[in-house]
C-alpha cells in the first residue's frame, strides 16, 4: 500500500483506499518537484501554485523535508503542465 497520513488526511492511491474512509475525492493526479530541495530555497511551491491559480488551477500540495508534490484535478493535470512549461519550467 502507498499511502502519506498528513493531519489527518489520508493521501492514497484511489484503490489502496481504507474500506471505512468516511469521506474522499478521487480524480487527482500529480507530479513531483524534480531534485532536492534545501531549506534554503524560499517560495518555490509559492511561484508555481501562483501561476497555477492565475490559471484557475486548484491544487492540493504535500511537502516533504526535501520535495514538493503538486496535485491537480485530473481534468487540469495536461492544462497545468503546459502553463508551467510556458512560465519557463522544464517538465520532464
Amino acid at each position: 500500500m502507498h499511502c502519506y497520513f498528513c493531519n489527518a488526511v489520508l493521501v492514497c492511491i484511489t484503490e489502496d483506499t481504507p474500506i471505512n474512509t468516511i469521506e474522499r475525492e478521487d480524480g487527482w493526479k500529480g507530479f513531483r518537484i524534480q531534485g532536492v530541495l534545501n531549506f534554503s530555497l524560499i517560495g518555490i511551491l509559492s511561484e508555481i501554485s501562483g501561476i497555477l491559480a492565475d490559471n484557475n488551477i486548484g491544487i492540493f500540495s504535500v511537502s516533504t523535508f526535501n520535495t514538493d508534490y503538486i496535485l491537480v484535478k485530473e481534468e487540469n493535470f495536461d492544462r497545468a503542465l503546459k502553463v508551467l512549461a510556458f512560465a519557463g519550467y522544464n517538465i520532464v
